[in-house]
């Protein structure tokens, strides 16, 4: 059916929350069925999420590095490009931030070096999406194949730093030197000691806001901005763009750079906010898992923001469930995961001719009875 009939706001939020309401019910019936009670694990999951000691600050931390990459994937899938390069662009960012930081975190101040460390994770993010944006563009490569190899080549060339000239001297692990004192953003829990406020300690850290920033500059690019407008009319039609006087070549370039700018600054959370330093697969799989995010948040900014809380939630509250059961494992958390990737990913418009039944009918009877 048509999805136009139905109003944004059941688009972005109604439909969302009815395919996690469906994954979790699929998933209360797996826990049954293996003995344990499902509304315990939910209660259980919730308050390691949101109540028990430190679990919303982890939730959050978790939260920011799924707002960055779900906002890179909505980004370019406004221009009809689906990036699932986030990953690589990420582990690019973090190179960045640590080329930065080692070469000129001995002569520069702290504060300084963070900045330029933030623009470098931007830039190398947005290097290294813009060239499979190049390729479609300008040799008929498929953006898909060419994001997943890129992936590939990131991981590889970290690899390759990492356990040779970027290696720490005297250890075993492959990872770089940490950086000067100071040289970092700042912990939540530190910046409230700060002013006298004390709150549980985790690894949430300034990036959160700058995610939140971020958000709503994505939000005033795609929607109120020429660029954002060019972006999204290239999307639905490159003929209409054409038309319009606008070379899409170019703009599937300029979608894809930010798309990997934002990525890239995923780096921001993990290495100047907690590790202070660069290690070997620091992103966790957090740039695919941002692909659902955009899904679920139906690539909006505000959408995403709450799936990212959602998938936060999940990875904390997931960890306490597989604390406190011992048949709930760390599998079965990733099953509810997948769960609910597939019903705000592959099944994302299932319940669309149901709601849009309802809706139609309750709008007739609105009318009949005004």
């Amino acid at each position: 059916m048509n999805n136009a009939i139905l109003p944004r706001w059941i688009d972005i939020f109604l439909l969302p929350i009815i395919n996690l309401l469906a994954a979790l019910c699929v998933a209360g019936i797996i826990i049954a069925l293996i003995g344990e009670n499902p509304f315990t694990a939910l209660v259980v999951m919730l308050k390691g999420a949101f109540v028990y000691h430190g679990g919303l600050g982890y939730t959050l931390y978790y939260t920011t590095n799924f707002i960055f990459t779900g906002l890179a994937v909505a980004v370019a899938f406004h221009a009809m490009l689906f990036n699932i390069g986030g990953e690589g662009q990420a582990m690019m960012g973090g190179l960045g931030v640590g080329l930065v930081a080692l070469a000129i975190d001995p002569f520069l101040p702290p504060v300084l070096v963070v900045l330029l460390g933030i623009c470098a994770a931007a830039a190398l993010g947005g290097l290294w999406g813009v060239i499979p944006g190049w390729l479609q563009a300008r040799r008929g490569s498929h953006i898909v194949i060419t994001t997943i190899m890129f992936n590939f080549i990131a991981s590889s060339v970290m690899v390759w730093l990492l356990a040779g000239m970027l290696m720490n001297p005297g250890q075993m692990s492959p990872e770089t030197r940490s950086f000067a004192e100071g040289v970092g953003l700042a912990q939540i829990h530190v910046i409230a000691g700060w002013l006298g406020i004390e709150i549980s300690r985790s690894p949430l850290n300034l990036s959160f806001p700058i995610a939140l920033i971020v958000s709503v500059g994505v939000w005033w690019l795609i929607w109120r901005t020429r660029l954002g407008y060019i972006i999204r009319a290239t999307g639905h039609s490159e003929k209409a763009a054409i038309y319009a006087g606008h070379d899409p070549a170019r703009i599937i370039m300029i979608a894809m750079a930010i798309s990997g700018a934002l990525a890239g600054l995923m780096a921001l959370n993990e290495i100047l906010g907690v590790q202070g330093r660069v290690i070997l697969n620091f992103t966790s799989g957090y740039g695919f898992t941002g692909i659902a995010v955009a899904l679920m948040g139906r690539n909006h900014p505000v959408g995403i923001l709450f799936a990212s809380l959602l998938f936060g939630a999940l990875y904390q509250g997931g960890a306490e469930l597989d604390f406190e059961f011992q048949s709930i494992t760390r599998e079965m958390v990733l099953m509810i995961q997948g769960l609910i990737i597939l019903f705000s990913g592959a099944l994302a418009y299932m319940f669309n001719p149901a709601v849009e039944r309802i809706y139609l009918r309750l709008t007739k009877q609105g009318q009949a009875d005004g």
